[in-house]
């Protein structure tokens, strides 16, 4: 099948879910009323139509494309798919309003600009496959925690704020949503230490010219949200501090790999 048409069939089933999951929480009572698994099985269609695209559009007989846009789709849909596996056992689908939108983003701008660079070749190192695989699941791991993060200090804000109807009602209980983060956290940053220990066996040199920028700002994210972690264990961090530090962490994170990435391959176009 033509990779245009599997690739627009997961932006229609994204954009479903996204609008089905945004109806129970900002809906009418009768919106409300739909079974919150609907929303999540067809995020569960798209993600399985948005792999076939990926498969089919960065893997090739040289190897595996990973250009900026190819990335950002994979990590996109890398996202998706925890996310909504997490939604199976876990009230955690509401993310999806704000990560649904960007997997369709990702998904028209692969399409636009494909790229043609191999990162990962059949001669490639087991241990840099590993590496890339780490880094992969720590980005989207800590990418869901950043957006959980916003949704629980919105939540936070309107609860002592004594405001709290809307899409307030809908959400987990703010320690349930909070245990959720924190869980995100630490799974992500525990994938964030593998990622870089495994880079550093297993790449030439993390130092090179074009590894310094991304290597010094991955070890400045991993002390952000080690500090983080610390923080919450030693003194209960929550609320707004937890935001900034989630927020500030995650920013620095994606400009690590996405910042230099971008620079190289599409201002620079090396």
């Amino acid at each position: 099948m033509n990779s245009f048409v599997i690739a627009s069939a997961a932006v229609v089933c994204y954009l479903s879910s996204g609008c089905l999951i945004a109806a129970r929480l900002f809906g009418s009572d009768r919106t409300r009323q739909l079974p919150r698994l609907l929303g999540i099985g067809v995020g569960l269609l798209g993600i399985l139509l948005h792999a076939f695209f990926l498969y089919g559009d960065i893997v090739s007989g040289s190897g595996i494309s990973l250009g900026f846009f190819d990335a950002a789709s994979l990590v996109a849909w890398t996202v998706l798919m925890l996310l909504m596996l997490s939604a199976l056992s876990k009230p955690v689908e509401n993310l999806g309003i704000a990560i649904l939108p960007l997997a369709v983003l990702t998904i028209i701008l692969q399409l636009r600009y494909p790229a043609t660079a191999h990162l990962l070749t059949g001669e490639s190192p087991l241990g840099l496959r590993f590496h890339v695989v780490l880094s992969l699941l720590a980005y989207s791991l800590l990418a869901m925690a950043s957006v959980q993060a916003v949704l629980l200090a919105i939540q936070d804000h309107h609860l002592r704020h004594r405001h709290p109807g809307g899409f307030i009602r809908a959400l987990p209980p703010l320690q349930t949503m909070e245990a959720l983060l924190f869980e995100m956290i630490g799974l992500g940053f525990i994938l964030l230490t593998a990622a870089l220990i495994s880079g550093f066996m297993f790449l030439e040199d993390m130092f090179a010219q074009r590894l310094v920028h991304k290597t010094f700002l991955s070890i400045t994210a991993w002390a952000v949200f080690g500090i983080l972690l610390w923080g919450r264990f030693k003194w209960g961090w929550r609320g707004q501090k937890a935001l900034i530090w989630t927020l500030v962490g995650f920013v620095v994170l994606m400009l690590a790999y996405f910042g230099s990435k971008f620079v190289i391959e599409v201002v620079l176009a090396v």
